[in-house]
């Protein structure tokens, strides 16, 4: 792995001789991928070229992890960083132009034994059973405000199998309930570091379905459902 600096006050992290990645800004390019902030291009298979318009960054300084994510060696972090954008573009010959996106940070050293992951358009969460507990962070938003859960700040309770995910948190301020459905699952490997190897363990949905209720003290704050929820499954 090299560093390099260019004229212009850029660093970029060369992980090989045919990739880099900026440490200034959300930028990677390869002999076959350029990504950034507004953009992704692929040159692989069909290809797929989108640009990203209206987008709605993540506003705070911490995840919904809070200080948590400061912490070191912690086994995995998450992070929501793009809430949603708007898609002009095509993979292959199929337009993309009006599709929604949402992109998130994920990484750590290992995977849980068992983890649940979700996002619709106006909520996200994840957890996963690590060290004999099963902490779940979680962020719902509406065009004006965003939410977020998560221990020790915050009391969440999880169960997700059987092509089902409920999860509940909780705090003195606010109540958030998810419940999730999905069948028909990908089953997609994912890599096991130590051992340089891959195994299937996540039963990925890309078409499920979410219902979220919010309520702020005993206010209703937010009821939704969607039909095009992801939904993972991970053992």
């Amino acid at each position: 792995m090299i560093t390099l600096a260019s004229s212009t006050g850029e660093v970029w992290t060369e992980i090989s001789d045919r990739a880099r990645v900026s440490r200034d800004e959300l930028r990677v390019e390869t002999d076959f991928l350029r990504a950034d902030a507004s953009s992704l291009d692929v040159s692989l298979g069909p290809g797929l070229h989108a640009r990203l318009d209206d987008r709605r960054e993540w506003p705070r300084r911490f995840s919904p992890l809070g200080p948590a994510q400061m912490v070191p060696f912690l086994g995995q972090y998450w992070a929501p960083w793009l809430l949603s954008a708007r898609v002009s573009g095509a993979f292959g010959e199929r337009s993309l132009d009006g599709a929604g996106v949402y992109a998130e940070k994920n990484w750590g050293a290992v995977f849980a034994a068992h983890w649940w992951w979700g996002q619709a358009e106006f909520v996200a969460f994840a957890g996963g059973r690590v060290h004999g507990v099963a902490p779940t962070a979680v962020a719902v938003w509406t065009d004006d405000e965003v939410v977020t859960l998560a221990p020790p700040f915050a009391r969440t309770v999880a169960r997700a199998g059987g092509g089902e995910w409920s999860v509940r948190a909780s705090n003195w301020r606010w109540s958030v309930e998810i419940t999730g459905e999905a069948r028909d699952p990908l089953l997609l490997p994912v890599p096991i570091p130590r051992e340089r190897r891959l195994e299937v363990r996540s039963r990925h949905h890309l078409l499920g379905r979410a219902a979220v209720r919010v309520t702020r003290g005993r206010r209703l704050w937010l009821a939704g459902e969607s039909s095009q929820a992801a939904l993972e499954d991970g053992s």
